[in-house]
């Protein structure tokens, strides 16, 4: 693991770290080669077009929209122009299915390389 991923991970509080590691663990087995960076002040993977960020009371999940449909983009929530998110307030909120479907939807479809 990256030295200031570690670090940033590490300095959350409960329930956010548990989150984040939770996330992080779907992220490198759905992406294999996939790279991951502290950038932006949060964890981001496959050329910028994930990310994981601990907010005061919830971990948010985003994701590059680029190149989606509108059906798709109304999966995420926010109102960004090039990436949305889904909020996980819990590791019980964590549904690995999904969370794994729209990995690989963003990584498939977005402007962006695949990983």
């Amino acid at each position: 693991m990256d030295k200031q991923v570690e670090e940033y991970i590490e300095k959350q509080g409960s329930p956010q770290e548990e989150i984040i590691l939770k996330v992080r663990d779907i992220f490198l087995k759905t992406l294999l080669n996939c790279e991951e960076k502290k950038t932006w002040g949060v964890v981001v993977f496959g050329k910028d077009k994930f990310y994981i960020g601990a907010i005061k009371d919830r971990v948010h999940v985003g994701f590059a929209i680029n190149g989606l449909n509108k059906e798709e983009i109304g999966l995420f929530e926010g109102s960004g122009k090039t990436m949305r998110h889904i909020k996980i307030h819990s590791l019980d909120d964590i549904d690995e299915k999904k969370l794994v479907k729209l990995i690989k939807l963003v990584d498939k479809k977005s402007i962006c390389n695949p990983c």
